[in-house]
């Protein structure tokens, strides 16, 4: 048997675990559109369903944004798993952990959506829906970091300069989520603010794999 065929038959290969990965992305995104419900005849008595639709705009910013940040996470998760090359038992728990609040992300996103823009509420949700967002970046840090020490599990041609910056790009990333999450309690507005421009920065492409 070839070293490529043991390789990918063994049982520290990523593909099963890439394989479920995929499977929770498709399902929580979308999860994401059953929030936008079909009006019921009785709420549109005393307003027409073109009036109805258009107040629902909370809802469709909530489902479009979430729906770009689970999106972004799917492509540069099928992107960090050209790194990885093996896994082991606290890499796939942490794996699961991930996905976790993957799949915890449309109920934030509901909140968010629902009040928004009601006044007493708004703070409430937008903080909501921040810890919501912070929640898979620190553990996509934490799996990487421990991925990645010592070229635990990543691809050992990586070079050490290409490491180091994924390293310091995730831990900004964080920085910010968090920084997004604590200007939540002051400023829902800025709150969201920071969000979007980190969904924004992580729609471009990533840096190309550089090895020694």
């Amino acid at each position: 048997m070839t070293d490529h065929a043991s390789e990918t038959t063994s049982p520290l290969s990523t593909q099963r675990l890439e394989a479920l990965s995929d499977g929770v992305f498709a399902i929580a995104i979308t999860l994401l559109i059953l929030e936008i419900k079909i009006p019921g005849s009785g709420e549109l008595q005393h307003q027409p369903l073109s009036e109805y639709l258009l107040k629902q705009w909370p809802k469709y910013f909530a489902y479009v944004f979430s729906f770009f940040i689970i999106g972004i996470y799917w492509a540069n998760h099928h992107y960090i798993f050209r790194l990885y090359k093996r896994t082991n038992h606290v890499f796939n728990i942490l794996n699961i952990i991930f996905l976790m609040t993957i799949s915890f992300l449309p109920f934030p996103t509901a909140i968010f959506g629902e009040y928004i823009n009601d006044a007493p509420h708004r703070s409430t949700a937008v903080s909501f829906y921040a810890l919501g967002i912070f929640m898979p970046a620190v553990v996509w840090f934490t799996m990487w970091l421990y991925g990645s020490y010592k070229k635990r599990l990543i691809d050992h041609r990586l070079n050490d300069r290409f490491v180091n910056y994924l390293t310091r790009q995730f831990l900004i990333s964080n920085i910010f989520y968090l920084l997004g999450l604590v200007i939540s309690f002051f400023s829902p507005l800025g709150s969201i603010a920071v969000s979007v421009l980190m969904t924004l920065v992580y729609l471009l492409p990533p840096k190309k794999p550089d090895y020694t």
